[in-house]
């Protein structure tokens, strides 16, 4: 069954909900996004019996905002325990220590961070929300001295972004410090499937414009990017799954690689793919496979078969932040057309509502390898010269 809220349902899912008549439970959100006309709807005590019934039946979210209506319904299930082992980045990190032993991590209130030594924490180590949601609020500290500025960012980003997402997806009252992880950042969907195996959906690797660079502005994938970590990926999903014990469960995982090959995970994000169907729908655009099908009908790509044409393709998400430097109430456009142009071909662009959300939306590219520079000019950009003011 499918569970649906805020910020973002795109067509593609609606689509796919409608063709492949998925069960989608009856919340007041999902009839705003979707309507009652030609949808199998659930309603939410139905939806809670069979759950009941069977508690390892498989449920899809598109947006972490679910987790309240989990924790509030769902309590009989082990699936808010599971949720937040996972979305509360502190007791990830104790629940993954054996995989990485020595790494150091330690939480802080957010009131403490004036007041806090970080004196003896190793350098560079990277601060951010325990329950976070894209870069919000994640910084890298090189040293002792960029400390009180980093903090009082932290302050103003807190102000801004505290009332956009529920207390679930975003959560600011407590921060994780941790070591920073050398190597390349990858992000990647899965899911473990009814008899505990991983299934993965999709790689990319997350680029980034220079080592102080924590923003999620591009992710990339290639059939080289999926078949020299498709193997190595899916082991490690093996060892996360045995610590928790993990049945038909999506997740959105994002790991570093160092230069010895060990995987070190970032985050866990649970029973959903990408943030504002990103990488579901990108999958589909890029490598033509419905990657919300495939997890409800228990199927596994054929990689040999979907990659033997993609040589010399490199395959892009580009994520509208707002890195203009202008406050989102004082942006009146942002154009579209002229940032579509940039890409030799842009595969899919959604528009985001920036005042309300704080990012413009993205693009889904394909670039020849020989054209690699536009994607690094996007990686730069501070995206100024496609906004009006106003």
């Amino acid at each position: 069954m499918i569970l649906l809220d805020k910020p973002y349902v795109s067509e593609f899912l609606k689509e796919t909900i409608k063709k492949y008549n998925l069960p989608v439970i009856k919340t007041p959100t999902a009839l705003d996004f979707i309507g009652n006309n030609g949808f199998l709807f659930l309603e939410e005590d139905a939806a809670i019996k069979m759950l009941k019934s069977n508690p390892e039946t498989l449920i899809y979210t598109n947006s972490e905002n679910a987790i309240n209506w989990i924790v509030n319904n769902l309590g009989f299930t082990d699936l808010p325990v599971k949720v937040n082992l996972f979305k509360d980045k502190v007791k990830f990190r104790t629940l993954t220590k054996e995989l990485n032993p020595g790494l150091f991590y330690q939480a802080i209130r957010l009131d403490d961070l004036r007041t806090i030594s970080i004196k003896d924490f190793p350098k560079p180590f990277v601060i951010k929300p325990s329950v976070g949601f894209f870069s919000f609020g994640v910084y890298t500290v090189a040293n002792d001295e960029a400390w009180e500025h980093i903090v009082n960012s932290i302050y103003e980003e807190v102000e801004a972004v505290k009332q956009i997402y529920p207390v679930e997806v975003l959560d600011t009252t407590t921060f994780i410090a941790e070591e920073f992880i050398n190597g390349t950042e990858y992000a990647f969907d899965a899911y473990f499937d009814n008899d505990g195996n991983p299934v993965i959906l999709n790689i990319l690797k997350h680029i980034f414009s220079s080592d102080a660079d924590t923003s999620d502005r591009v992710y990339l994938s290639s059939a080289d990017i999926i078949r020299e970590n498709l193997e190595r990926f899916g082991n490690f999903l093996k060892q996360v799954g045995n610590l928790v014990g993990l049945k038909n469960f999506p997740m959105h995982v994002e790991v570093r690689v160092d230069d010895s090959g060990k995987i070190i995970p970032i985050e866990v994000n649970p029973l959903r793919f990408g943030g504002w169907c990103t990488t579901a729908d990108f999958t589909y655009h890029a490598y033509g496979f419905n990657s919300y099908h495939y997890l409800l009908t228990q199927q596994k790509p054929d990689w040999e078969r979907i990659l033997k044409d993609k040589e010399g393709k490199i395959f892009s998400i580009i994520v509208l932040n707002n890195s203009t430097g202008e406050k989102v109430e004082n942006i009146k456009d942002f154009d579209y057309d002229k940032l579509r142009s940039c890409f030799e071909k842009p595969l899919f662009l959604s528009k985001a509502d920036h005042k309300t959300y704080h990012i413009f939306g993205f693009v889904f590219a394909e670039t020849k390898q020989e054209n690699f520079a536009e994607i690094e000019d996007i990686l730069k950009s501070d995206l100024r010269e496609f906004i009006t003011l106003g």
